[in-house]
């Protein structure tokens, strides 16, 4: 069984790509890490910037990953800035920033990167929706208001919060970028 590292603090996102690159029959270990975040507007810059530093650390191939939540009514805040305004005004702040407005769409957008020390390539994922009007009681992050699009372009029922792993790792932004890593990993192994 082939083994990667992802370097990360967040175990909830551990979880879905455990899960997610354990079907390929691939091993992950999570190196628990705070890596510094650049202040930047471009999530492949930022999450480049960390698989380069996380490399610097344990000197292994690994992946990295950074999110942004793209709120549309809002000029895509917090974008790139996500992690950050989920720590200071989370998704009660959000919801609140949005109650005046009647467009809801959002983008998410997951960038995983890959280095073995020589290089850094950059796998990207993006799904469309709308944010909630409530929060979910389950779910970490923004998934507990955020309602992914389907593939015939229809709303789902549910946030992703509310939603498996199995079933959220079926759709989502992070799924999408996973998808492309493991094609162009496995032909590299």
């Amino acid at each position: 069984m082939n083994q990667i590292t992802f370097a990360s603090s967040n175990v909830s996102k551990f979880k879905e790509v455990d899960a997610f690159l354990g079907k390929y029959n691939i091993k992950v270990n999570l190196f628990r890490v705070e890596l510094r975040e650049i202040q930047s507007d471009s999530l492949e810059e930022i999450a480049t910037e960390k698989a380069v530093a996380a490399y610097g650390i344990i000197k292994e191939k690994l992946i990295v990953e950074d999110t942004g939540l793209f709120i549309h009514a809002l000029n895509d805040f917090p974008g790139s800035y996500s992690s950050f305004v989920l720590r200071t005004i989370g998704n009660i702040g959000i919801l609140e920033l949005l109650s005046s407005k009647t467009d809801r769409s959002a983008t998410f957008k997951t960038v995983i990167a890959f280095n073995n020390g020589a290089s850094t390539r950059i796998f990207t994922g993006t799904v469309s929706g709308v944010i909630s009007p409530v929060i979910a009681k389950d779910g970490w992050g923004y998934d507990p208001i955020f309602i992914p699009l389907g593939h015939d372009g229809k709303v789902y029922i549910k946030t992703y919060g509310e939603m498996s792993i199995e079933r959220k790792n079926v759709i989502s932004h992070r799924s999408q970028a996973l998808r492309k890593f493991i094609e162009w990993y496995t032909e590299l192994i």
